[in-house]
């Protein structure tokens, strides 16, 4: 488990990572300008801050990989998540790390 302000261990996805990336797939494609036939969350690590930050590694088709870091506001603030930023370019071998 990890403290306040660290990046937990590595999670294999989950309903709840499914759920949030189904949330911002059609902003991950529109700010990419690709459409993706696959976009399947493989692992994860969250930071625990006011709310939580969620980075997340995604495979959207043979090697290919995005990681995505995602915000997701406690649910006293709504519970709205907002991506805030993409990495294209990685593998299935390359960490998560905060970015």
């Amino acid at each position: 488990m990890s403290l306040g302000g660290e990046l937990s261990e590595v999670f294999g996805a989950d309903g709840k990572v499914e759920s949030i990336c189904d949330k911002v797939r059609n902003e991950v494609e529109a700010r990419l300008r690709k459409k993706y036939d696959m976009f399947k969350p493989d692992n994860y690590k969250t930071q625990v801050v006011t709310g939580t930050n969620y980075f997340i590694k995604v495979h959207v088709g043979g090697d290919e990989h995005l990681h995505l870091a995602v915000s997701q506001k406690l649910p006293c603030d709504g519970g709205n998540c907002l991506l805030t930023n993409i990495r294209e370019g990685k593998s299935c071998h390359d960490p998560i790390e905060q970015f």
